[in-house]
């Protein structure tokens, strides 16, 4: 990879982890806060499903699929002329708050028919959680408009190379939910309020929140909207027409995770908030790295491309990759050989018992052995879009959708949720070595980009770190002593475990290598 190219990524990938870090911390408080005052019960598992459907459209009209076919075409318009650009942004402005609003109204009046629709009738046979879930949702349908248009100022801010406010603004939404949920549930139950619409009333505050933090700045450096607003406009209508390809395309993952919620609603209460517990521990490490480098990625990936330097395109996606991994590895192992212990003190107080420990764990160690697949999706997803080749995410996330429904409904009877989990992981997979396959028919980057001895160096560094871990764990971790003592006993297992992943890359020559990749910031 080149000097210039790597620092371009790099730079930028490491403003957008800061923030991204800041986010997910927070996030982890948000959870905390949940899980403490409403523990893994049929109000979570309400909230979960209430919140997923708008989640899941999100993941459309904003981070994924939207994103990914705006970016590459503001960036063209850019170039032409900010005005161009401008223009493009009222335009999209304008169709996206429409059919947002449009969508939000159509939950809030068949919001029952989709709670029936998107779970089991184990679930909906209780008539106050479905009244519960269905308020719920009702109350966080506009917070896809929210969120979808403060999506779109991220793009527009992310290709005029503006990542650190926007990788921030989800900070902002896990601040308003924590207050939401520190603040409301009194005051609502004295109005004779279920306390658990705190959740979606902090949903909307949070989406809020994020918008306005972006405007000013998408404002400040002059791409505001503007007109003559035109949804039929050639650049217009190409984002929108390849937003229904990108529709399905890049949101694998979110498909996935609804229907793992409808089949959990069906195995027993506290089943979906496990797996939703779990995967938000799971997403925790693939945020900080692999989603800021998607998003530093697409846009200098985009660039080289639009520019016809289709070499430097490839070299671009050579650091991204090898970055990922070698931070996703040892996040893999840890969150396998440390499950139980980082369930344990990031959840367990107040309603979140002993139990949902142990269950919530063992969910969480089949999400993550799928992290590197899902470190490899969030880099090469976007790619395609750029390539101009909307179609072949398409293909991938079918295949992989349906091996995930097929896997699921077969094992789920005889082994429980867990595999839901695990059904997740493996069509992640799957999606993952398809994207290889189509990406190297495109950009012919040749084996080594995927299989090289620096790859297997940090595979190798991983297993001595599972090694460490699997063999000081008996002795480090006991779950009955007081919270003091499992910190410690948690900080030293991480210490031996990170060292012994550092000692093996040093010895194998590539801890220069990383000091070579940071020191280029």
């Amino acid at each position: 990879m080149s000097q210039a190219s790597s620092k371009k990524v790099l730079f930028s990938s490491a403003k957008m982890a800061v923030a991204t870090l800041t986010s997910r911390v927070l996030g982890l408080v948000r959870e905390q806060v949940m899980a403490a005052t409403f523990g893994a019960s049929g109000i979570t598992d309400a909230f979960t499903v209430a919140y997923r459907l708008p989640n899941l459209l999100r993941d459309l009209f904003a981070e994924g699929a939207f994103s990914a076919a705006f970016v590459p075409i503001f960036t063209e318009e850019r170039l032409k002329s900010d005005a161009a650009a401008r223009r493009l942004l009222g335009s999209i402005l304008l169709f996206l708050s429409l059919v947002t609003l449009g969508v939000a109204i159509a939950m809030i009046i068949f919001a029952e028919p989709l709670v029936i629709l998107f779970t089991d009738d184990a679930f909906t046979s209780d008539p106050e959680r479905l009244a519960l879930t269905t308020n719920l949702t009702r109350i966080m349908a506009p917070f896809l408009a929210l969120v979808s248009v403060a999506a779109l100022f991220m793009g527009v801010l992310n290709s005029i190379k503006v990542f650190f406010l926007p990788a921030l603004a989800p900070a902002a939404f896990n601040i308003a939910m924590i207050l939401c949920m520190i603040l409301l549930p009194a005051i609502l139950m004295a109005n004779d309020y279920h306390p658990a619409y705190s959740l979606g009333i902090g949903v909307i505050a949070g989406g809020l929140a994020q918008l306005l933090l972006q405007v000013p700045q998408v404002i400040a450096k002059g791409f505001g909207p503007t007109g003559p607003v035109s949804l039929w406009s050639g650049p217009a209508k190409k984002i929108v027409a390849r937003v229904g390809i990108s529709t399905v395309g890049v949101a694998a993952t979110q498909v996935n995770l609804l229907v793992t919620t409808i089949l959990a609603t069906g195995t027993q209460i506290g089943a979906v908030s496990w797996l939703s517990y779990a995967f938000r521990l799971f997403q925790f490490p693939v945020g900080i790295l692999s989603v800021s480098l998607s998003g530093s990625t697409l846009v200098h990936f985009s660039d080289e491309i639009k520019a016809g330097n289709k070499k430097g395109a490839v070299e671009i996606l050579r650091g991204s990759y090898l970055l990922s991994f070698i931070t996703i590895v040892p996040a893999m192992v840890g969150l396998w050989i440390l499950s139980e212990p980082v369930v344990n003190l990031v959840f367990q107080r107040g309603q979140f018992s002993g139990e949902d420990t142990v269950l919530t764990a063992q969910a969480l160690r089949c999400y993550a052995i799928g992290l590197p697949a899902y470190g490899i999706y969030k880099i090469f997803a976007p790619v395609f879009f750029a390539l101009d080749k909307p179609k072949v995410p398409i293909v991938i996330s079918v295949a992989s959708i349906l091996l995930n429904i097929i896997f699921c409904l077969a094992l789920v009877p005889h082994y429980g949720f867990t595999v839901l989990a695990l059904g997740t992981t493996v069509s992640m997979m799957a999606n993952a070595f398809m994207q290889i396959i189509f990406m190297s028919r495109e950009l012919k980057p040749g084996l080594k980009f995927f299989v090289n001895l620096k790859l297997l160096k940090v595979f190798l560094a991983g297993t001595v770190m599972a090694l460490v871990g699997h063999y000081l764990f008996a002795d480090l971790w006991d779950a009955s002593e007081n919270f003091l003592h499992r910190v410690g006993s948690f900080a030293a297992l991480s210490i031996a475990m990170i060292a012994s992943y550092g000692l093996i890359l040093f010895l194998l020559g590539e801890m220069y290598l990383i000091k070579k990749v940071m020191s280029r910031k």
